[in-house]
């Protein structure tokens, strides 16, 4: 097996065939990653098929082993099992375990005893994937126990965690438009296609690139608002925004929307937060603007008493608050993680992978904004090192080069079977029962 820190390295070989395996892909990120993976299973002699399920999968993927499925989604369990059933499929492979496609089809597959590996963004952002055994974020078959992964990190070694790969705005943004607007081109090649975004995509990209007109004002704003905060001796607390159709937020949070979620630590703020303190709410990079989150926070604000003390940062970075904030409010972002590498208290408004004993704060949110619980710092890093080993590999879906080497670390561990290796995976799901005992719908 390759080491932890070796992931990145060159293009070694990748593991031969020993018994080939039927390899079924759905739905990837927005670029060639999965196309590529592809082509390395099968230049190592396995079977690779590939669903198509609108016109923007097609743009990425066409050719041998793939087909398109035009039916309705109330038809979609009875067709990916009989696909399953026919091709003696091995491994599913997708992007995302929670889509509406994905979710039916990973049914399909625990049913059928196929693996399955699902992969997101990186936790250890930026150069950084994640590919999991089984599920993702309150599905994760990551362990919680403070010893189980002081033990992984370990075995693992020495990680190399510099970072490579840097994104690409043209990368990150160019491909996300030509996708969505294939479907909306070409919507009547797969007409009973159900996207799992939440606004149309035409009505995002107006929206966006009106407020792109305006991000250097605002970022020159909110770095005004960041030195005067810096500027007082008041402490203060931070809420980053998630965007409203993330699935972190729509799949493993109670919430249905981000407004619960700010009406709720609002609420909190009002009634136990210290007097002097200051509530900072900052707004995700990629946030079109269609919820018009400033005025909600004003009026909230304004009916709790709280309209001097809430910063609402329209632009800017979140990094630079974590070196003096009091604490980082959060559903489940991974800015969460981000604040617990810079040493800052964090509390977690759902089961979140990184919620653990001794990183996050454990007691209520009320309590939190008079007694924040800071993190142990060796267990912050023993996490680190454990996901970096286990459950993330090197590469960038926003970067030429980290697409090649994401999927050529994706591809070795899917043949040398080492998703969430060494001793990395807890069954059932350690975050599970919680979530669900909150109103996680799962």
């Amino acid at each position: 097996m390759l080491g932890a820190a070796d992931l990145d390295l060159g293009s070694p070989p990748l593991p031969a065939a020993a018994l080939p395996r039927r390899f079924l892909f759905l739905q990837g990120p927005l670029c060639p990653l999965f196309r590529r993976m592809g082509e390395l299973l099968r230049a190592a002699g396995h079977e690779v098929h590939r669903v198509n399920l609108c016109a923007g999968d097609w743009l990425h993927w066409q050719g041998p082993g793939c087909r398109s499925y035009r039916g309705r989604i109330a038809d979609w369990r009875a067709h990916v099992g009989a696909l399953m059933d026919d091709l003696s499929i091995t491994d599913l492979v997708l992007h995302g375990d929670r889509r509406v496609y994905h979710r039916i089809a990973v049914e399909c597959a625990a049913a059928r005893g196929i693996a399955v590996a699902a992969t997101e963004l990186g936790y250890l952002r930026p150069g950084w994937m994640t590919i999991e055994r089984g599920g993702l974020s309150t599905l994760s078959h990551f362990p919680t126990d403070p010893g189980h992964i002081r033990r992984i990190a370990a075995a693992a070694g020495a990680i190399d965690l510099s970072p490579r790969y840097p994104t690409s705005f043209f990368l990150e943004a160019a491909p996300d438009v030509v996708y969505n607007l294939t479907n909306v081109a070409l919507w009547f090649l797969y007409p009973h296609f159900r996207r799992h975004t939440i606004y149309h995509p035409v009505l995002e990209y107006l929206r966006a690139g009106w407020r792109l007109l305006g991000k250097a004002r605002r970022d020159r704003r909110a770095g005004a608002q960041i030195a005067e905060l810096f500027a007082s001796a008041a402490p203060f607390f931070v809420l980053p925004l998630q965007l409203e159709g993330d699935f972190q937020l729509r799949a493993h949070s109670p919430f249905a929307s981000f407004g619960e979620v700010i009406d709720l630590v609002l609420a909190s703020f009002a009634a136990h937060a210290p007097n002097e303190a200051r509530l900072v709410l900052k707004t995700h990079p990629l946030d079109a603007g269609v919820e018009g989150w400033p005025d909600r926070v004003r009026r909230t604000g304004e009916a709790l008493g709280l309209d001097d003390r809430i910063v609402f940062l329209d632009g800017g970075s979140l990094r630079p608050l974590f070196e003096r904030t009091a604490g980082v409010v959060t559903v489940n972002s991974t800015a969460g993680l981000e604040a617990l590498q810079a040493s800052r208290p964090v509390k977690t408004l759902v089961p979140a992978h990184f919620d653990i004993v001794g990183m996050t704060h454990q007691g209520d949110l009320d309590g939190f904004w008079r007694a924040p619980q800071p993190p142990d710092a060796g267990l912050v890093d023993a996490y680190v090192r454990a996901i970096a080993a286990a459950i993330q590999v090197r590469g960038s879906i926003h970067n030429r080069e980290g697409l090649e080497a994401a999927a050529r670390n994706m591809v070795t561990r899917l043949l040398e079977r080492s998703l969430n290796e060494p001793d990395a995976f807890v069954d059932p799901p350690p975050r599970l029962a919680r979530a669900r005992a909150m109103g996680v719908p799962l």
